[in-house]
């Protein structure tokens, strides 16, 4: 079944990570950030171990190593993040996958279509320097 208007825990990780990241003056590892944001170390490892490898951060490993922004904040929209963990963005305007729905007109109306493009459109259009 299609879902209405989703953001992953992963996708929600990597935006907060990474602002956490980018308005924290030191380099922050993994142990921090689940600490400041109360997620699975282990889940959170592996969300920014795909940030690494989107370039979106470089880390360093060891007692002084973390992660840092490897762009500009003002040049990374929050569905650059999304996208990086979630893949592709798709609307989905039903939780019933197209062409099986039995109602000719959608039960919800134009609601859930308006809210779909404007979280579309808030990711798209906000950058990560904006949430700092």
């Amino acid at each position: 079944m299609a879902k209405i208007i989703n953001i992953s825990e992963a996708a929600s990780l990597a935006i907060h990570s990474m602002a956490l990241i980018a308005k924290t003056p030191e380099m922050l590892n993994v142990n921090e950030i689940a600490e400041l944001t109360h997620a699975s170390r282990n889940h959170l490892a592996k969300v920014m171990q795909a940030l690494v490898k989107n370039d979106f951060l470089s880390s360093i490993r060891g007692p002084h190593g973390g992660f840092a922004l490897a762009n500009d904040p003002s040049n990374i929209s929050l569905l650059d993040v999304y996208e990086a963990i979630d893949g592709k963005y798709h609307e989905h305007y039903c939780g019933i996958e197209e062409g099986k729905c039995p109602f000719t007109t959608c039960v919800y109306g134009p609601l859930v279509g308006k809210f779909t493009s404007e979280f579309y459109d808030y990711l798209k259009n906000k950058k990560l320097s904006e949430i700092l």
